[in-house]
């Protein structure tokens, strides 16, 4: 034991004991440039409750807070309110240190433990409203299936109104501040919105319909802890807001083009329907893939309403990256868009075809023609583009307005 992990105190009794990952660099295909954290909590109370665990590698960090606080053998409880691994996969290791008498997790929470371990000890499932009495403090359980997980739960600790909100509301982000408020607000604005997009953006209807029934019910929550990034203790209706706002996907004057190329002629049709675009009165985004990931590409997208794809042609098809970007993108999601496709090509030209059969799976509302020059573009093909931005620009201001 080196004593070198310290508990970090959240309200009375109530300390993070959670994990840095410093070195992350890269979480379900999204580039995680700042890392992240591995939150746990422990509560102090008549019964003594352990909020979730870490990715197994960090466990030794965890138990090392602990310890700092209380015997790790002492805790009572054990509560999982999500079974990713990176949460769970320390849940093993705990129990042979804790020991606890009980464990709890929603009801498909408990049965996807027991496939993920094979624990081979109760699990006991709780349900919406479901109370578990501590001693002063209570924890109330609330159902968020599928947000982002089957097995996803909030618990609400009163009478502190404390919030484990699992992965809501977090974001991935290494830092030796514990709170939201000690942090720079562009860090915070930047990693949340990555988060959201990149994780919890096809799960939007479901976000508002939370959100509907937390306002609805009354509570005023003072705190959120989340298992990933800092706790949130004050101004908790900055990233309420947000949450609402990007969840309702209403289309924006800003307009993203992503775009792969390989003798430059792709970029340089990308760069004439970027003009196009300002020129329409739009904000512009250039993605281009070969710099930039297509996360960085789906967290420009996110305050956007429209998206323009480019490739060239290789091998009969589109460029591999802009394959990937658009597969991506389509996973998660994305509404209310229109765009465009554009490209360049050799002795076949089937790469455009296909982005623009990607966009219409997507149901992005297609503007235009599909723009596809035959080798290095001339300025015919050049304001061919630039006219193709400017149509687009034009119908996203129309739609904007409506």
């Amino acid at each position: 034991m080196t004593e070198a992990f310290k508990a970090v105190p959240l309200a009375d009794d109530v300390w993070w004991v959670g994990a840095i990952d410093w070195s992350l660099r890269d979480f379900h295909g999204y580039s995680t440039n700042r890392g992240t954290t591995y939150n746990a909590y422990l509560i102090v109370d008549e019964k003594i409750t352990l909020i979730d665990t870490v990715k197994a590698p960090f466990v030794d960090e965890m138990l090392e807070r602990i310890r700092s606080v209380v015997d790790p053998k002492t805790i009572d409880v054990v509560v999982s309110n999500h079974s990713e691994m990176d949460h769970s996969g320390g849940l093993p290791r705990t129990l042979e240190a804790v020991d606890p008498t009980g464990i709890f997790a929603s009801a498909v929470g408990a049965k996807t433990l027991q496939k993920h371990f094979d624990l081979g000890r109760e699990i006991t499932g709780v349900k919406e409203g479901d109370v578990l009495h501590l001693g002063k403090r209570t924890l109330q359980f609330v159902e968020t299936k599928m947000l982002h997980w089957p097995d996803s739960m909030f618990s609400m600790m009163m009478p502190d109104r404390l919030l484990f909100s699992q992965d809501a509301f977090g974001m991935h982000l290494a830092s030796s501040e514990r709170f939201a408020d000690e942090l720079d607000q562009a860090v915070l604005d930047e990693e949340a919105s990555k988060y959201y997009a990149n994780i919890l953006l096809p799960l939007s209807p479901l976000v508002l319909k939370l959100l509907e029934k937390v306002k609805a019910s009354g509570l005023e929550i003072a705190t959120i802890a989340p298992d990933h990034g800092p706790v949130w203790r004050k101004d908790l209706d900055w990233i309420v807001t947000r949450y609402a706002k990007w969840a309702e996907q209403r289309p924006t004057m800003k307009a993203v083009v992503v775009f792969d190329t390989m003798w430059h002629s792709t970029e340089m049709l990308a760069r004439a329907v970027g003009e196009g675009l300002a020129a329409g009165g739009a904000r512009v985004k250039l993605i281009p893939l070969a710099t930039r990931h297509r996360s960085d590409a789906i967290t420009e997208l996110l305050d956007a309403g429209a998206l323009v794809v480019g490739s060239p042609t290789m091998n009969n098809q589109m460029f591999p990256t802009v394959a990937d970007f658009l597969t991506y993108a389509k996973g998660l999601k994305p509404k209310n868009l229109i765009g465009a496709a554009f490209g360049s090509h050799g002795w076949s030209g089937e790469g455009a075809k296909h982005v623009r059969r990607e966009l219409e799976e997507m149901k992005v509302e297609l503007v235009g023609e599909t723009l596809s020059c035959n080798y290095v573009p001339k300025d015919v093909d050049l304001a061919a583009a630039r006219t193709l931005g400017e149509t687009v620009a034009a119908r996203l201001k129309e739609k904007c307005a409506g």
